[in-house]
């Protein structure tokens, strides 16, 4: 099959479709081009998905990816930016290996089929120029055969005219010999010409328009399988990147398998534990019976025998008893758990001449004991304390985290210590490369003058011993908070209801401090900005250098008291001893022997002598 021999007479129709051959492959060219634009805006919008979900750097958003979850959905994130890329990449193949290729490819086949078109033209042209010599040759010779003939018919007519001279028969005998000699002639060439064009006609029907339309197929045929070509291309370009998406899903699929719902749990505790144990049973309170407590101390008195006993960390302001002081509650807690032991058979405190009793020892009625609870404030023992409690009202956090639980104001100072040993490096290398330019200065003064670099060195200097100080004073806060955690075998034993006493005078310092509050009462505000991660009984530093409980009377031991549980003192009888808070009606009194030595004893082992113009005395009718 041969478009020589088959279409010979199909010239302008083979031009058409060779057109339209070359248009369909701009047609695929521009398709190609509108796919990579296509994968370059999908890869740019994935890009920017990817980035529009990333954690923010230096906040909240960054803590929260330390659960496994958040972990795997940013290996996902991670992926995605991985995937853009491959459609980035088929994007550039196709345009390097299709786009550009073809595009090249079109023009020189545009050229090619114009030249092919061109030498067709031109043997058509020639042919008929041979076909224009044939006819008039054609045409020529026969005027000339019919201008023979007339001058044939009129010699033979002027010969046969007996009128006419001889010479004038003669010279019509010439003209008629002169019309066949060129009639001869005319025939001659028509027959050269004819002979001439029919080899023309062969050459140009046999050879050149075959070989002319044996170019034009062999270029079309090119065309086509080159588009085959490129849609291979287009598909391999495809399947390149296949592996490469594969594991960029695999990945996702393993980060989503990492996912452990037990340690995000874990974590979870770990970042909201309050590090509080619930309260106890609240025990029936019978108002038949004559009391000696109030309703108040009643109502969140110790639990019962035998369970864990309230703690609470010094770090949190939120809410813990909604119907209760938070002095009360202290002094409730920090006394010891348990009703005071009788005094001995063989005296009483009101058989001593002259004593007089502990007010504590009359029974006041219940509703001058509950309006004293509800018109009862807080105390503010020191203006540090007051700033304390007003800079948490505000919302302002303290320098050394003292609004968080000891474990999670451990991990605040660390990070802290951790950032200033980074600045203290980075100021550091910094003064060291100050420090070689000024020596190079001084080796080469053309190079610079090294007085110049005084100032920014003293500067850095400044900032390093600054820097160091900070870290100092962080590094004694947190070296003290380490030491204030409680083992975990110690905070077994305080769970089963045994307190130290060193818990004892921390829980007793908490108090004073919890009563410098301004309101009186913890609020939720900084509970919520506070994360509680670990059970504590200890408090902040702040705590330790608040002033002591001031002294509101004396007393006087009527027996000795061995005191074995947490939280009392033992006395000798006749021990002269001072009394820091007097008997809340559950039996006992606060005494201090020195300094570093208070407790509590049993009320009915003392005999109190009240300052009636100390500070937080009452006076008893």
């Amino acid at each position: 099959m041969s478009w020589g021999t088959e279409l010979w007479d199909q010239f302008d129709n083979l031009e058409k479709h060779t057109q339209w051959g070359i248009d369909i492959l701009e047609k695929y060219i521009k398709f190609v081009k509108e796919r990579t634009d296509i994968e370059l805006s999908y890869a740019k919008q994935l890009r920017n998905l990817s980035k529009k979900y990333q954690p923010k750097k230096n906040s909240k958003e960054e803590e929260e990816y330390k659960y496994t979850a958040c972990k795997a959905f940013l290996s996902t994130l991670n992926e995605m930016n991985d995937y853009a890329g491959q459609h980035e990449v088929i994007s550039e193949n196709m345009t390097s290996q299709i786009t550009v290729d073809l595009m090249r490819y079109v023009q020189e086949l545009k050229q090619e089929r114009k030249s092919n078109f061109h030498d067709g033209r031109k043997a058509q042209q020639h042919i008929e120029t041979c076909w224009k010599q044939l006819e008039s040759s054609k045409r020529r010779f026969e005027r000339d055969c019919k201008e023979a003939d007339r001058a044939q018919q009129y010699f033979e007519k002027m010969d046969a005219d007996i009128n006419v001279t001889k010479a004038d028969v003669e010279k019509a005998r010439q003209q008629a010999q002169l019309r066949h000699q060129m009639a001869e002639d005319s025939k001659a060439d028509y027959s050269s010409i004819l002979q001439r064009f029919n080899q023309e006609q062969w050459e140009y029907y046999h050879t050149h328009i075959p070989n002319i339309f044996q170019k034009i197929q062999e270029m079309e045929e090119r065309r086509i399988m080159r588009i085959g070509e490129s849609m291979k291309t287009y598909a391999e370009v495809d399947r390149q990147v296949i592996p490469i998406i594969g594991k960029c899903l695999d990945g996702i699929v393993k980060a989503a398998e990492s996912i452990d719902q037990k340690n995000d749990s874990q974590l979870v505790v770990e970042a909201y534990k309050s590090g509080f144990e619930p309260p106890g049973d609240i025990e029936f309170e019978d108002y038949t019976q004559p009391m000696k407590r109030t309703v108040s101390e009643n109502s969140l008195s110790s639990s019962k025998e035998g369970k864990p006993e309230l703690k609470f960390g010094g770090k949190s302001r939120g809410k813990l008893w909604p119907f209760i002081k938070k002095n009360k509650l202290v002094s409730l807690l920090t006394s010891p758990h348990q009703p005071p032991p009788p005094p001995p058979a063989s005296a009483s405190p009101s058989a001593v001449p002259n004593g007089p009793q502990s007010p504590k020892q009359q029974k006041e009625p219940l509703s001058h004991r509950f309006n004293e609870f509800m018109t009862s404030k807080p105390k503010i023992h020191c203006f540090r304390s007051l700033k304390r409690g007003l800079s948490l009202k505000l919302g302002a956090t303290p320098e050394d985290f003292s609004n968080l639980p000891p474990e999670q104001r451990r991990k605040k100072l660390q990070q802290k210590v951790d950032d200033l040993n980074k600045e203290i490096q980075k100021e550091t290398d910094q003064r060291d490369a100050i420090t070689k330019m000024k020596d190079v200065y001084l080796k080469n003064p053309q190079m610079g003058d090294p007085a110049s670099l005084d100032h920014k060195l003293a500067e850095v200097t400044q900032n390093i011993e600054r820097l160091r100080l900070e870290t100092q004073k962080f590094e004694a806060w947190l070296a003290e908070v380490e030491g204030r955690l409680p083992a975990r075998s110690e905070q077994a034993r305080r769970q089963s209801g045994m307190y130290d006493g060193q818990t004892q005078q921390t829980v007793t310092n908490c108090a004073q401090d919890r009563e410098s509050s301004p309101d009186g009462s913890y609020t939720e505000e900084q509970s919520q900005e506070s994360e509680l991660k670990v059970l504590t009984t200890d408090f902040d530093d702040e705590f330790d250098d608040e002033e002591p409980l001031p002294a509101i009377g004396t007393c006087k031991a009527l027996y000795t008291f061995e005191g074995q549980n947490e939280g009392t003192i033992s006395v000798v009888e006749g021990e002269l001893l001072s009394v820091i808070e007097e008997d809340k009606g559950d039996g006992w009194t606060r005494i201090r022997r020195s300094e570093d030595e208070e407790g509590y004893v049993p009320t009915s082992y003392v005999e109190v002598y009240l300052d009636k113009n100390a500070k937080g005395a009452k006076t008893y009718i």
